[in-house]
């Protein structure tokens, strides 16, 4: 079994900054990509940012230069710096990972449970 606790979040004014974290733990043998979606309400979620095990990033073009993904290996954590951050960045934002816990599998999505971040104009 594997958990994705997610940490950070809240409400903050527009322009400014939070940061998101979120750790895996439980029977992990390897993790790929880990990344950070979000869903805003009555909207579809999306990819916002991703990182590879080798620290290859992307990015949703609308945050392109004010978030930046990153991740600790060692540590099965991922984060993420949101600065300039606007109302329409509000959403809550799941932590995903790909990660294999036997020798035989193969990789599979595992999710957070979310966290609410709310800009206010």
């Amino acid at each position: 079994q594997v958990h994705l606790v997610e940490s950070g979040g809240g409400l903050v004014q527009a322009g400014g900054s939070l940061s998101l974290s979120c750790a895996a733990s439980g029977t992990i043998l390897s993790i790929n990509t880990m990344g950070w979606y979000r869903q805003a309400p009555g909207e579809q979620r999306e990819l916002v940012a991703a990182v590879t095990r080798g620290g290859i990033t992307n990015y949703v073009e609308s945050v392109k230069g004010r978030f930046t993904i990153s991740r600790d290996n060692a540590k099965n954590t991922v984060y993420m710096q949101m600065n300039g951050l606007k109302p329409e960045d509000t959403a809550v934002y799941y932590c995903n990972a790909e990660v294999r816990t036997t020798t035989w599998g193969g990789h599979r999505d595992y999710w957070g449970k979310g966290t609410l971040v709310t800009v206010s104009s």
